[in-house]
């Protein structure tokens, strides 16, 4: 994921990279966050700032796995917020997921985002789901 050249994707005109967070219940369940290792290679990469702390997902959610595409949405509205306004305002922000099924948990990321006022949110991800 960092070592390609994306080129239909400026990744130089973006200021910021923010990984998907997980709930703090299931980042003590697995011991990491897939999302933080894929953001911080790329930010390393590109010389881009990382910030995992700003972006938080304060409620637990069931997993997606099991969710039709309407179920999904639902399921993640409400439950990521910014901790600091100011650390996102004016931002170009990439949002780094390791998956991209649905698209429900990145659009409500990058909606809690453009709320809280960054300039722009593109998504990377490693895989999507068919």
């Amino acid at each position: 994921m960092a070592k390609f050249a994306y080129p239909a994707f400026n990744i130089g005109d973006y200021s910021l990279i923010m990984p998907v967070p997980l709930h703090p219940k299931k980042l003590r369940e697995r011991g990491f966050n897939q999302s933080v290792v894929l953001a911080r290679e790329v930010s390393r990469r590109f010389h881009i700032s990382l910030d995992f702390m700003t972006l938080r997902r304060h409620v637990y959610t069931e997993p997606q796995i099991s969710l039709g595409k309407k179920e999904r949405a639902a399921n993640v509205h409400g439950a990521f917020s910014v901790t600091d306004s100011v650390k996102v305002k004016g931002q170009k922000i990439i949002l780094v997921d390791d998956v991209y099924t649905s698209g429900s948990t990145v659009k409500e990321c990058a909606r809690v985002l453009m709320k809280n006022r960054a300039d722009r949110v593109a998504v990377l991800t490693l895989a999507r789901a068919v």
